[in-house]
């Protein structure tokens, strides 16, 4: 697996090299509309997330949301600060574009775990930490296999079940089953439409159920 880990940062810089390329054009044309829809916020949204040996970096993606969270006082929820753009990128995934620099700069690979924002690190326990043995990805083994519609515990499993068994084959099937799966709109839950329960809730809430037992 380390021979093919080094073959795959090659890889991985290369290809991402020339989609920037190609895809410069939905660069430009995603900036632009992002910034007529909502002109007071940046084009990217920026986040620290966890990567490979829980190091961590800035995460790169398109805006979807507006930068007001609020109207005369009252706080708006996901779905009424979506932009319009929003929704059709993130249901095309094109939100996720930006991460192509992530993966230049070597912090990301195209396949491997999502990564996760910096709360949700102190409530990982040893098991699920195993996810960061390698770098993330832009999607993964549990991204192809439910994505949002599978509980956490789900995600991890399989997140971890890619580490212990990733390869050129493995890689290759997710890679085609993403394409798919994006052609299709399958599996995709936009925040505001579906309920989404963050990781460091699900965990408390588990703790309080066994506690209560």
């Amino acid at each position: 697996m380390n021979f093919y880990i080094k073959i795959k940062f090659s890889i991985d810089i290369i290809v991402a090299l020339i989609l920037v390329f190609l895809l410069f054009p939905v660069f430009i044309i995603c900036s632009i509309l992002i910034k007529l829809e909502d002109p007071s916020g940046p084009v990217l949204f920026v986040q620290k997330r966890v990567g490979l040996n829980n190091k961590l970096f800035n995460v790169y993606k398109f805006r979807s949301m507006k930068v007001k969270n609020s109207i005369n006082g009252k706080p708006l929820n996901d779905s009424q600060r979506m932009l319009k753009l929003g929704n059709i990128i993130r249901k095309l995934s094109l939100d996720e574009l930006p991460q192509l620099f992530n993966i230049i700069k070597g912090e990301m690979s195209f396949i491997g775990p999502r990564p996760l924002p910096v709360l949700y690190l102190p409530y990982f326990n040893k098991f699920e930490l195993t996810r960061h043995a390698v770098k993330p990805g832009i999607s993964g083994w549990a991204q192809v296999n439910g994505r949002n519609n599978l509980n956490w515990d789900k995600k991890f499993k399989l997140d971890i079940e890619y580490v212990e068994n990733m390869s050129l084959k493995l890689d290759i099937k997710i890679l085609f089953l993403t394409i798919w799966k994006v052609l299709r709109k399958s599996d995709v839950v936009v925040r505001g439409e579906n309920e989404v329960i963050d990781f460091h809730t699900y965990r408390i809430n588990q703790k309080r159920d066994i506690d209560g037992l």
